[in-house]
């Protein structure tokens, strides 16, 4: 019975943990970016924690309604629905959809990331609390538990194995000493 509720919980686990990996890996595998977001500016569409898979897309081609990421710094990207696209001047007017006004700057050619493929609600803060080191502490505990819960029940049963031996050669040591077999007990 423990082998079978150990084994049921670590396979429930083992799921949840290559689930979250095949959200956060797989996008990348296909030639998309991933990105959390932390900010309410697309909400509702999109809301805050959301993990959002970008794919490189040629800037001309993206249209009026697409929402694109680009940069705006080094290390900052912001996701927007598209509100014009100058192909002449080769800029992008965009807008977050609970802004009440557009981007005060537009957003040039050489700056977009991609544009929006699919994005997942609320997987963005487990992708954000992994790189912590809570995050990265927490998910080495879960390999943890998995591992206990693949291992305990080999060692219980090898203990109780153990035990129940013992407690035959205490039987037949018993029966040795009081000068009766096996045999003779049940007659």
């Amino acid at each position: 019975m423990l082998k079978k509720i150990c084994g049921f919980l670590s396979t429930i686990l083992l799921l949840v943990l290559l689930a979250l990996a095949a959200v956060l890996i797989l996008p990348k595998v296909f030639g998309m970016e991933t990105m959390a977001v932390i900010s309410g500016s697309m909400e509702p569409e999109i809301p805050v924690g959301s993990i959002v898979c970008v794919k490189e897309t040629e800037p001309s081609r993206i249209q009026p309604g697409d929402i694109i990421t680009y940069r705006i710094g080094e290390d900052t990207r912001v996701t927007h629905r598209v509100v014009s696209n100058d192909t002449t001047k080769q800029e992008i007017i965009t807008k977050g959809d609970a802004n009440d006004a557009s981007d005060a700057s537009p957003v040039v050619y050489a700056d977009v990331v991609g544009k929006e493929v699919f994005h997942l609600p609320y997987v963005g803060y487990i992708s954000i609390y992994a790189r912590t080191p809570l995050g990265i502490g927490a998910v080495c505990g879960l390999v943890a538990v998995i591992l206990l819960l693949t291992f305990l029940p080999d060692i219980f049963s090898e203990e109780e194995e153990s035990l129940q031996s013992e407690k035959k050669k205490k039987s037949v040591k018993n029966r040795k000493s009081s000068g009766k077999s096996g045999k003779e007990k049940g007659l």
